[in-house]
């Protein structure tokens, strides 16, 4: 991994603008201090994101990741920096300038934040499963064999979860609309024996692929992925999946967004087709090929809700940012509930 530049500053997320333009003189240094414009972004929920820039040129901003409180308890800040670094290598991602106290700083990349609607856009979309499948052909840099890491996140944001928090209204809330420590845990357990033997291809993944981690820029007709913390080896199934579940929307969720059966057909079918043409694979894609994958990804839904539902319970007790994580945890957990039988059951196609 290359060697990585840190600066010893501190930027205060309720005043940004010293630590910012501290930053800038190192990163920035042709800028005019003077002339340098902040601006604060709204829809980062893990961390506070701001962007400094001079007013005639926009598209060269530079983009400052205030880590939000207590987040080092789901999310491994070494490996965010590897991972920066890796798809930025593989053409998938941001550059990443600089590390500093309580933060990262990297490159902007222009373009417009998906929507509910531009996610399912006809020359949009296409674009995404292709941008996924290039990103699941990264392979490991030492070439060692890989591990899934989604299990091992999920038991560990088990025993991160709290069990009950100080806030009366807050406590009431969480237990009566959320099972029991135990019986997450057993929910745990009873995905990972049903979901293991699906055999999905382990690939290295997003696995946060919401709408605000993608970007369309109009003007070059291409996608990006921001956005990396969560980045890992997992399996390829729930990175698609992670994403359908995400057409629901964040600040007002409705899962009669998620894209139904004939809209997945298509969108797998296009990402399937170039993920054999990235590997080299001289193979066509069969209907069936599609609808194995259909049933791996909503299959794998389920493991989302839980694995987004936990974080939220955490972020809950832990997080400063002004969002409602109870009730979205609480959102994520009900879906997972509601669609379990359905989707469990669902089957392979056979010769």
């Amino acid at each position: 991994m290359a060697t990585l530049r840190k600066l010893d500053v501190t930027v205060d997320e309720n005043n940004p603008k010293p630590g910012a333009l501290e930053l800038m003189k190192h990163i920035r240094p042709e800028w005019k201090i003077d002339d340098i414009q902040l601006k604060v972004f709204t829809d980062g929920i893990t961390n506070k994101i701001f962007g400094c820039y001079l007013p005639e040129n926009k598209r060269e901003m530079v983009l400052l990741r205030v880590f939000g409180k207590k987040t080092e308890l789901i999310i491994d800040r070494e490996k965010e920096i590897e991972n920066f670094q890796i798809l930025h290598r593989a053409k998938c991602g941001a550059e990443l300038y600089c590390i500093f106290n309580n933060g990262l700083c990297y490159q902007f990349i222009p373009g417009s934040i998906l929507d509910v609607d531009l996610v399912r856009n006809d020359k949009v979309y296409p674009l995404i499963a292709s941008k996924m499948a290039k990103m699941h052909t990264i392979k490991p840099e030492d070439g060692n064999a890989i591990e899934a890491s989604l299990f091992q996140t999920l038991r560990k944001w088990y025993r991160n979860c709290p069990r009950e928090f100080k806030d009366p209204e807050k406590n009431a809330r969480f237990k009566k609309d959320v099972v029991s420590h135990e019986q997450l845990g057993k929910e745990v357990d009873e995905l990972g024996a049903a979901l293991k033997p699906l055999n999905s291809p382990i690939v290295f993944c997003h696995n946060d692929l919401l709408l605000a981690n993608i970007i369309y820029d109009e003007q070059t007709n291409s996608v990006s992925f921001v956005d990396y913390e969560y980045g890992t080896f997992n399996y390829q199934a729930f990175d698609i999946a992670d994403h359908f579940a995400e057409y629901a929307g964040v600040d007002e969720v409705d899962y009669n967004r998620y894209p139904e059966k004939e809209y997945q057909l298509k969108w797998l079918h296009k990402y399937l087709s170039d993920w054999y043409t990235m590997r080299g694979i001289n193979k066509y894609v069969t209907k069936k090929d599609t609808e194995i994958l259909y049933v791996q990804v909503n299959k794998f839904v389920l493991a989302c809700h839980l694995f987004w539902g936990l974080w939220a319970l955490i972020q809950s007790a832990n997080s400063a940012i002004d969002f409602d994580f109870l009730g979205y945890g609480i959102e994520r957990l009900n879906e997972y509930f509601k669609r379990k039988e359905e989707f469990l059951s669902l089957e392979m196609l056979v010769d």
